[in-house]
């Protein structure tokens, strides 16, 4: 029997994009290539009907939302999508009083981690969530970390805690779930973009 806590779901996921920032996304060197991965997580999870949550660390200090993922943020709230946001001060989302009750009251068991900084606010999340009994999993081109190394001892960290560490593509695919549908469809058109 395979393992299901590996594998993506729509009807248990919740994709939690955390602290893209725009002062914050300037000291990282893949925020560019994040910040694109991220879009595509959104556009997908709006396709497949998965909730979103927005995170801003301090936005006051490290500014708002990275301009290429709020527009994908906007569009798929002004479609209707369910689209929450959290400010926090706390590095773990789950510190934040307002994040844990909107996790709470989505009854998704499944979370979906995409955003910045992999060893310091993902791997809190990550580490909260795994102790609450929730599945994590964490994309791990759709995160990053000023330093590469901290990057990847990160994901090995909580890897090694229990959360599934995989790539953007595979979450997308697995959300679909088949070919030949028109959400399929879809998903090749945000696939190369």
């Amino acid at each position: 029997m395979p393992d299901l806590a590996a594998v993506s779901r729509r009807e248990d996921a919740l994709l939690v994009v955390v602290d893209i920032q725009q002062r914050l996304a300037a000291a990282m060197e893949r925020r560019d290539a994040v910040a694109a991965t991220t879009v595509r997580l959104i556009k997908t999870a709006a396709l497949v009907d998965v909730p979103i949550v927005v995170t801003r660390q301090y936005p006051e200090g490290l500014g708002d939302t990275d301009p290429t993922v709020a527009r994908a943020l906007d569009e798929v709230e002004g479609a209707g999508h369910p689209l929450y946001r959290a400010d926090k001060i706390a590095f773990d989302c789950f510190s934040d009083a307002g994040f844990a009750r909107i996790v709470s009251e989505s009854g998704r068991t499944q979370i979906i981690l995409a955003g910045m900084e992999t060893h310091i606010c993902i791997a809190q999340t990550a580490l909260h969530g795994l102790r609450s009994g929730l599945e994590i999993q964490i994309a791990a081109d759709a995160c990053c970390s000023r330093d590469s190394e901290a990057h990847t001892t990160a994901l090995d960290r909580v890897r090694a805690a229990g959360a599934v560490v995989s790539w953007s593509e595979s979450i997308m695919y697995e959300l679909v779930g088949a070919a030949g549908s028109d959400e399929f469809r879809s998903l090749l058109r945000i696939v190369k973009e």
